[in-house]
């Protein structure tokens, strides 16, 4: 079977994910992986689906924006790139960084510009800004993986000291330190 990664953006309301899954079932296609979210108003969604053969990118982007109609979704399916046997990833441990302080323009830029800086990919984002100098109000949660052969030292006060020069407070956590001390 083909992949294909399913992209649908607009103003959220109930329905929109069993519409998209509905399509999908009906075309005989698998859903593999999913993440939706809101964002203030809007609803954002990303699927990745096998599809059968006789089945297209097209004909399904087609189907899904037909259903979509009324909800007045953008709609963008497009086959996944088969990367072959892809080479394995460096060793790396999972972390999380937060940071929160005042809104401000760049903060995002800034922090990965450091994170990227090291090589350390960011896997997930979670930025909620409400504006404003309120210190709570403005939090950013990155989920990154950390290689091993970085100078986790020099990363660490790399990204203190930009975190500082931004008036944000900035901790990172190993991931499983931080799910055992934020679980419910």
């Amino acid at each position: 079977m083909t992949k294909v990664i399913i992209s649908v953006l607009g103003k959220d309301r109930p329905g929109i994910v069993a519409a998209v899954s509905r399509v999908l079932f009906e075309c005989d296609c698998n859903i593999e992986n999913v993440s939706q979210t809101i964002l203030q108003t809007e609803f954002a969604g990303i699927f990745i689906a096998a599809i059968p053969a006789g089945v297209t990118p097209e004909g399904l982007r087609e189907g899904l924006a037909a259903r979509l109609e009324a909800f007045k979704m953008y709609v963008q399916v497009k086959p996944l790139a088969a990367n072959g046997s892809p080479a394995p990833p460096p060793a790396a441990e999972p972390f999380v960084i937060t940071t929160i302080g005042p809104d401000a323009k760049g903060l995002v830029a800034r922090i990965t510009a450091v994170i990227a800086g090291y090589q350390v990919n960011v896997t997930n984002l979670l930025a909620v800004f409400k504006g404003g100098n309120e210190p709570g109000d403005n939090i950013m949660i990155y989920e990154v993986d950390v290689p091993t052969d970085i100078d986790q030292q020099a990363f660490r006060r790399d990204l203190q000291n930009q975190a500082t020069a931004l008036g944000l407070r900035l901790t990172i956590q190993h991931r499983n330190i931080f799910s055992a001390m934020n679980r419910i």
